[in-house]
């Protein structure tokens, strides 16, 4: 059996039993093709199952390997993660076992603290954006999206998925994040406002069950558009080039935590998994006071 339709059997099965979203199997996807790719390649002909049941623990080394120039740590090991679920998938459905390739380690990562937006700066950015549009409803719809991102703490992707249902004149929203967990987020009355101005002023209808952001064609609204105008915000008001629109969740965590809010709170409010994830903001919160400190205090 070839390794393309092993590959879309598994996918088939992440989606329909396991209930995988499509961001992730499409991530799946595209690491399991990079890895059958780099062994045709490598073991020069056509990948099947009699190929990666002998694979041995030198050929995933070397897969590890061809991707250091191009791919960082954590790109591998999120892809070395995504081969491993494919062999034990395998394994499963009775296609044979291969102890070589699940024992394989993963690269070591560097842990990036969050870079969260400076709070004048992340005030500044909720006006500003709507300097960008000529359309007035355009702009509106902007400034309401990064409005989102952080006064609730959303994911781009999650904010996308909201419907017009949800949203409209809502005091709290009931949002579906990674592994299709639901978390419950209260919605500030600015945030609410800025919400329902944009819808007001929307030339295309939104029915109820419908994306409540839309583009100027009046389609579901794309993350690499709202991606393109963050980094026209960035150039207009000098944020810096870790301004993306995730680096405005990370900016509602440390602010909030700045603020005085207790982890297992912001934890709940982000719909992290893993507390040891939320403790990432207290390490950026301290960097942030102590630099304060040094460019503040006389004897610093």
């Amino acid at each position: 059996m070839a390794s393309d339709t092993l590959i879309a059997d598994w996918l088939s099965w992440l989606s329909g039993v396991r209930g995988v979203s499509k961001h992730t199997i499409t991530a799946y996807e595209i690491d399991l093709r990079q890895f059958t790719g780099f062994l045709q390649e490598h073991l020069g002909g056509t990948v099947g199952i009699r190929s990666l049941r002998a694979l041995e623990a030198r050929d995933g080394r070397a897969w590890l390997a061809s991707r250091a120039q191009a791919f960082d740590a954590a790109s591998t090991a999120r892809a070395l993660s995504s081969v491993k679920s494919f062999f034990r998938w395998l394994e499963k459905e009775g296609h044979g076992a291969n102890a070589a390739i699940l024992s394989l380690r993963s690269p070591k990562r560097k842990k990036n603290l969050p870079r969260a937006v400076a709070e004048a700066q992340a005030m500044e950015a909720m006006t500003g954006i709507g300097a960008l549009q000529d359309e007035h409803w355009v702009s509106l719809r902007d400034m309401a999206l990064l409005m989102l991102l952080y006064g609730c703490g959303l994911r781009i992707s999650e904010a996308l998925a909201l419907t017009r249902k949800q949203v409209e004149g809502a005091q709290t929203l009931t949002v579906t994040g990674k592994g299709s967990k639901q978390r419950m987020l209260p919605v500030l009355p600015a945030v609410a406002e800025a919400v329902s101005r944009y819808l007001y002023a929307c030339p295309h209808p939104i029915a109820d069950g419908a994306p409540a952001f839309l583009g100027e064609h009046g389609k579901p609204l794309q993350p690499a558009v709202f991606q393109k105008q963050i980094r026209h915000l960035r150039t207009l008001i000098g944020l810096p080039e870790s301004a993306t629109p995730h680096a405005f969740r990370h900016s509602f965590a440390t602010h909030l935590l700045s603020g005085g809010g207790d982890l297992r709170s912001i934890q709940e409010l982000l719909g992290h998994a893993s507390l040891s994830t939320t403790q990432r903001y207290t390490k950026v919160d301290k960097e942030r006071l102590m630099s304060a400190y040094k460019n503040a205090h006389p004897r610093a």
